[in-house]
């Protein structure tokens, strides 16, 4: 053979080699986040910013993904296989659901500040222009000319905060009185003209297909569909006794550890508790903990009286079962 062939099949193995054995296509790591419904444009934000974060602070590229849905269907498909890094969940129950299958650590609330919840919000009302049907309150959606629209609490964590709200506030009307309480839900869930399996689909309801007078979701939502959708058209009412919604995070340990992120699962939740995100999260209408970004942004979010899941209904596990388990007082509740 002429040693020219060999020299270039030599030189071609060595390239080869070295290529394969090289540090610089080293494939970027990529950690997936698992949210509710209608967080896809506030992680659109966020996600940019802590990559570039990341690789200014530890000079590697890394990139987020992100999947949606409602927040109990999210927390299922990880059990059923999803190998997301971390949640950003909008009800607790769905981060304890995981615990309980050892896919999160039991004690994840005490893993980060204020429950492990970097931003909160309450449930309010999204109503059409001029507010043809005077809605302010809970009580006014029970009235016989009222259609409502809000998620399944069933498939929706959004949809459960909306169903306690509503039965915190006839607790209080009605003195803790089981069956003036009872008749009220009733009526109020007669109400309801489509029950979307999550927020973003309660969304379309009633913005694209024109269904319903009030749309109920989270405080942050409907001031973004009101500045998406123009603010001249609809009108936001958050009610002066509603509850408190928290959004939790935390690391899906084992997922995390076998994508070889667990520093990356752990630095991308506590970039959410930072005064800038913090800043990014008031400006999409989301309550936050931090002082002064909670002094900046006073005057965007009217004083109501948020009720506690824990208050009210004694835990959210009694919650479930009570409310929302199979035969529960859901069910019973919306039978004809």
């Amino acid at each position: 053979m002429p040693l020219s062939i060999v020299l270039r099949r030599s030189l071609l193995a060595l390239a080869v080699g070295a290529t394969l054995s090289s540090p610089a296509v080293a494939q970027e790591r990529e950690l997936l986040n698992s949210s509710y419904d209608i967080a896809r444009e506030l992680f659109a934000e966020i996600n940019p910013k802590f990559e570039a974060w990341w690789e200014e602070e530890h000079g590697e590229q890394v990139e987020v993904s992100q999947s949606h849905g409602g927040s109990s269907a999210q927390a299922r498909a990880i059990m059923q296989g999803l190998r997301a890094d971390v949640v950003t969940f909008n009800q607790v129950t769905d981060v304890n659901v995981l615990a309980d299958a050892g896919l999160v650590d039991e004690d994840w609330q005490q893993a980060l500040d204020n429950n492990a919840s970097p931003y909160y919000s309450t449930t309010a009302f999204l109503v059409r222009k001029d507010n043809p049907k005077g809605i302010e309150n809970w009580d006014d959606l029970v009235n016989e000319d009222v259609e409502v629209v809000f998620p399944n609490p069933k498939t929706s964590g959004n949809g459960r905060y909306t169903y306690l709200a509503a039965w915190g506030f006839a607790d209080e009307q009605f003195d803790g009185d089981e069956e003036q309480i009872q008749d009220f839900m009733r009526t109020f869930l007669a109400n309801v003209v489509v029950f979307d399996t999550g927020g973003r689909g309660a969304t379309t309801s009633f913005i694209e297909r024109g269904i319903g007078d009030v749309l109920i979701s989270f405080e942050s939502e409907v001031n973004n569909i009101r500045s998406e959708y123009g603010s001249d058209d609809y009108e936001v009412i958050v009610p002066p006794t509603s509850i408190l919604a928290e959004f939790p995070v935390a690391v899906v340990s084992p997922n995390a550890e076998r994508n070889g992120n667990t520093d990356l699962a752990q630095s991308y939740l506590e970039y959410l508790y930072r005064e800038d995100t913090q800043r990014l999260l008031a400006g999409f209408n989301y309550r936050v903990h931090h002082e002064a970004v909670v002094d900046e942004f006073a005057d965007q979010f009217p004083d109501t009286d948020l009720l506690k899941v824990e208050d009210v209904f004694g835990s959210w596990p009694e919650a479930m079962e009570t409310h929302f388990e199979g035969g529960g007082m859901l069910d019973k509740l919306q039978r004809r």
